[in-house]
């Protein structure tokens, strides 16, 4: 998207593998170790970007939610050190605006209604989350850069945990997914193609700041859950109580499926000129993983 925008593009990776999909795709590729400040700000300073895009991540294809916390310790640190050293790294080499991935499921459960980016994140959920906000807290206040943190909803998509071939539509057609309770957790999504999208609107458009990043249509688990195991073929799902999913899902499966909050993308509608190709899961589960 950003080569058809007509960007010159960098893309860093950590493997040569990748490196080869950088360059079939446009872009020039460049092999670097995030948690190494001099090699980061040796990269950047080379590639001289106008803009930095920060989606960088460390997480587990099919994730233990038992062991969530432990599975989450790279992902942390790079959320932490990470983007310290690529923000940093951004300011020597002149960069004017810097965009990087946030998540939007992260807000402390709250009354009726959607939540919007100036409610609170849920911090006392743990690390996971501290280190969300100390991200956010990077991007948005260092001085010197525009810094704008894309909430994002969870991706469905190719490449995607959520994917036809994904792990959540293995454990589906295992009858491992199953809803929790009444299911009434609230969840929004968005395609990975609309998230790119909204990447590449964040370049030039809306003031810094914090955004929601989402189609239009959040759901209880209790709707979208039997939607995505019919598109990719799976038996519907079990249903469980709350006590035994704590015994095999932990706490913060548990919480995600019976307390998970919605999110507003009013504002980046307004500001990014958000655009959907898929503005409900519904129309892309159906033609996206079918």
């Amino acid at each position: 998207m950003l080569r058809e925008a007509g960007h010159e593009v960098t893309g860093s990776t950590r493997n040569e593998e990748s490196a080869s999909l950088i360059r079939d795709l446009g872009g020039e590729p460049v092999i670097v170790d995030m948690f190494d400040a001099d090699a980061v700000k040796q990269a950047v300073t080379a590639a001289r970007p106008e803009v930095v895009i920060h989606q960088l991540t460390s997480i587990p294809r099919a994730m233990n939610p038992k062991r969530i916390v432990e599975e989450f310790e790279t992902n942390n640190r790079l959320r932490r050190e990470g983007t310290r050293n690529l923000m940093d790294a951004a300011k020597a080499a002149g960069a004017r605006r810097f965009v990087a991935q946030s998540f939007g499921q992260a807000y402390a459960p709250g009354g009726p209604g959607l939540r919007v980016e100036t409610d609170p994140l849920n911090v006392e959920q743990g690390d996971i989350v501290r280190a969300i906000a100390d991200l956010e807290q990077t991007v948005t206040q260092t001085e010197g850069i525009e810094g704008l943190a894309l909430r994002y909803g969870f991706f469905y998509g190719p490449g995607s945990s959520y994917a036809a071939d994904g792990a959540q539509a293995d454990a589906l057609r295992k009858r491992r997914f199953p809803i929790v309770g009444k299911g009434d957790g609230m969840h929004s999504f968005i395609h990975v193609d609309d998230a790119a999208a909204a990447a590449v609107r964040a370049m030039d458009q809306g003031s810094p700041g914090i955004y929601n990043v989402a189609d239009d249509e959040p759901a209880r688990v209790a709707d979208w859950l039997p939607a995505l195991a019919e598109a990719v073929g799976a038996p519907p799902p079990r249903r469980v109580p709350v006590f035994l999913a704590k015994w095999f899902g932990g706490e913060y499966g548990v919480y995600f499926m019976t307390r998970g909050q919605g999110i507003s993308n009013e504002k980046a509608k307004r500001e990014l000129a958000l655009g959907l190709r898929y503005p409900s899961w519904r129309q892309g589960f159906r033609e996206a993983l079918g």
